[in-house]
């Protein structure tokens, strides 16, 4: 049985993450944004919205979506320290809590992984750590 596309859970799980994160302070305090997309001047660090794979979740006769997303946290200080304090405040604020998703109930989000990247383009000091969740919906009767 395949998921109608009015049922996939990405457009509304993005904005649920987006409106999450942004609603933080002490993530505010640490990042000059939360972005869906960014400019090209936009000053460090950040985090943006990145891939997601959503795959049918389905049980009985309900629809629903196992969707992995991945967000993308950019620095430009001196080592990881900045960008990992900013991944682990994305990890406390997503693993294991409640997202309002329109259209979907929330049934858990899981932590899946993260990873440290230098830019090797020049200047070669751009920290990227991507962090990506599991997260399963179902969709609202």
């Amino acid at each position: 049985m395949s998921m109608p596309v009015s049922d996939s859970a990405l457009l509304p799980l993005q904005a649920a993450v987006l409106t999450t994160l942004k609603a933080d302070t002490q993530l505010r305090g640490l990042v000059q944004g939360v972005f869906d997309w960014v400019a090209e001047d936009q000053a460090y660090p950040y985090i943006v919205l990145g891939e997601a794979i959503e795959t049918p979740d389905n049980a009985n006769d309900s629809h629903g979506s196992n969707t992995v997303i991945t967000l993308h946290v950019w620095s430009q200080y001196r080592g990881y320290a900045q960008a990992l304090r900013i991944a682990a405040r994305v990890r406390a604020l997503l693993e294991h809590r409640p997202l309002t998703i329109a259209g979907h109930r929330h049934v858990a989000t899981y932590y899946v992984s993260q990873q440290t990247l230098t830019d090797p383009e020049p200047p070669g000091d751009i920290r990227h750590v991507p962090i990506s969740f599991r997260v399963l919906t179902q969709v609202s009767p």
